[in-house]
């Protein structure tokens, strides 16, 4: 069952006309970055988003925490010292956009090392703000997701283990699982032909080629194939559509005709 990321998908119209947009391809769910310029955002904001969403007959299948400027290079605040407050009062808007779409998975950027910071002290951080985040979204009985990254040299979370090793560390972390973005994992070296061997502890699939993140078909990763075996192996999750396309959006589902999961 695909979503489409309309963070990085259908680009050519505004973002609130997103959601009509994917659901006038066939799409009916749909998958967000944070759709906000600050961790803040006012109420009418968030109103005119809820609204796009649920006008357009779309679900609001995914969503990111606020995760600082990310065209500036930052990368999530999880990990950031003196940022946790910016990040949980995300949490909190975040949960608010739950109750009213049905979205119940959210995605927590870790966060870059800080030149000067140390590395033990930003783990340290990123637990207590993760353990905070995840009793506020456990209240919606939704989870939060954890992903690795390619393309961030200062990302600590570059492969599967990377991630599962910071769930791991905190005391509670039944609604705490992986983001498996099958580009990410291929391009930092994880080996897909057995990432179905994790299927009980994958919160959520995301899909590009490798090289060049665009659509299936333009690269060589066998994506169709490894998600396949997620579903054998028991994942019945949305698989998000997180790719550049290679031309249009438009044009860019044609491998969706050959294929039925």
């Amino acid at each position: 069952m695909y979503d489409v990321n309309l963070s990085i998908l259908f680009t050519e119209v505004p973002l609130l006309e997103r959601p009509a947009a994917a659901r006038a391809a066939g799409f009916d769910a749909v998958e967000f970055w944070w759709p906000f310029d600050t961790a803040q955002p006012g109420d009418a904001e968030v109103d005119r988003f809820v609204t796009a969403v649920l006008d357009a007959g779309v679900r609001l299948v995914g969503l990111n925490f606020f995760a600082g400027d990310l065209p500036g290079g930052d990368r999530g605040l999880v990990s950031w010292p003196g940022r946790t407050q910016e990040f949980l009062d995300s949490v909190a808007i975040a949960v608010e956009i739950g109750v009213r779409t049905g979205c119940r998975s959210f995605n927590a950027l870790y966060g870059n090392r800080l030149p000067g910071a140390d590395p033990g002290q930003q783990d340290d951080i990123a637990i207590e703000a993760l353990a905070h985040a995840a009793h506020h979204v456990a209240r919606i009985d939704g989870q939060i997701v954890i992903e690795p990254l390619s393309g961030a040299p200062r990302y600590p979370l570059r492969k599967a283990a990377d991630a599962l090793a910071v769930i791991d560390r905190l005391p509670r972390r039944d609604n705490l699982r992986l983001l498996a973005d099958l580009y990410h994992l291929a391009v930092n070296g994880d080996d897909l032909s057995t990432l179905h061997e994790l299927t009980p502890r994958i919160g959520h699939v995301q899909i590009a080629d490798a090289p060049g993140r665009h659509e299936p078909g333009t690269g060589h990763v066998d994506l169709l194939g490894v998600v396949r075996r997620l579903h054998a192996h028991g994942y019945r999750g949305h698989v998000g559509l997180e790719y550049i396309p290679s031309s249009g959006t438009a044009d860019s589902f044609g491998w969706l005709s050959k294929e039925v999961v």
